[in-house]
């Protein structure tokens, strides 16, 4: 009988050899436990949004937020009941379907989870009474999760909200935290240390009022002087990120153009002037 040479003679189903490969956890390598990653942000990246910002961390978190309103607040859940003096905040969190590795992943059904966090973080720092029946609208796009991505998240909504010109009584400086297997809590965690860790916490603090404004935790029980070694971890690293994010707003502020004179162009704000004494 004659064969067809076209056509490539195999099992009409295979696997990858990777699949009976041991899966073996990954090491997370040792490092200083409240050790910052570096953080790059900037304000007032797109044009279109009345104001926005971009916060990157060295460990690949990537995350752009945008603001919109104020803006007569419409119906449906939390609406501002009649005659109340407040406006409101409604906020958006989404994951783009390329943020993590691998395959495209679906919407997370966390993502409302992490919307309603972001909001009552950034609730009070917003002077809603300010906004009577209005409506402002946050929305954080995730591009990459590098981890620390709710913190992260919280940063760029900060800066966006300024950069809108919203009131504020503070900028939102926030610090993600995870616990090891050996008990030991590490700030700003990556992604692999958020996969093996037996618990999370995220902190978001208003640095001038010395206020926090928000905290998020999960993961397995510990003892009670084990989170608030964490907390008290996290309000130090929220101290000490706030000049940083005080630092981008404040160049935003000054790329701007006066009213009346040409916007500047992109080779005038690739570098940040070099100061002088």
């Amino acid at each position: 009988m004659p064969q067809d040479h076209r056509r490539v003679p195999g099992p009409e189903e295979s696997q990858t050899p990777l699949l009976f490969a041991p899966v073996e956890a990954p090491e997370v390598p040792p490092r200083d436990p409240s050790a910052l990653q570096p953080l790059f942000a900037r304000a007032g990246l797109l044009s279109q949004a009345k104001g926005s910002a971009y916060v990157e961390l060295h460990g690949g978190t990537k995350v752009l937020c945008s603001v919109a309103g104020p803006r007569e607040a419409g119906g449906g859940a939390g609406a501002a009941a009649p005659g109340e003096p407040r406006g409101r905040l409604v906020c958006e969190f989404r994951r783009a379907p390329f943020s993590g590795r691998g395959a495209r992943i679906r919407p997370s059904e966390r993502e409302p989870e992490l919307a309603l966090a972001l909001q009552e973080a950034l609730e009070p720092a917003v002077r809603l009474a300010r906004y009577p029946r209005a409506q402002l609208e946050v929305s954080a796009l995730l591009l990459q999760d590098g981890g620390s991505a709710l913190a992260a998240a919280l940063c760029a909504a900060g800066l966006a909200l300024a950069d809108a010109g919203v009131e504020l009584y503070d900028l939102v400086a926030a610090c993600a935290l995870c616990r090891t297997p050996g008990g030991e809590w590490r700030l700003q965690p990556s992604e692999p240390e958020e996969r093996a860790a037996d618990a999370r916490l995220t902190v978001a603090l208003l640095p001038s009022l010395n206020q926090v404004a928000g905290l998020l935790g999960s993961g397995e029980g510990g003892p009670p002087d084990s989170w608030a070694q964490a907390v008290r971890l996290g309000l130090d690293g929220c101290q000490r990120l706030y000049p940083l994010l005080r630092q981008s707003l404040l160049r935003a502020a000054k790329r701007r153009p006066a009213p009346g004179t040409q916007a500047p162009t992109d080779t005038d704000t690739a570098q940040p002037p070099a100061a002088t004494a």
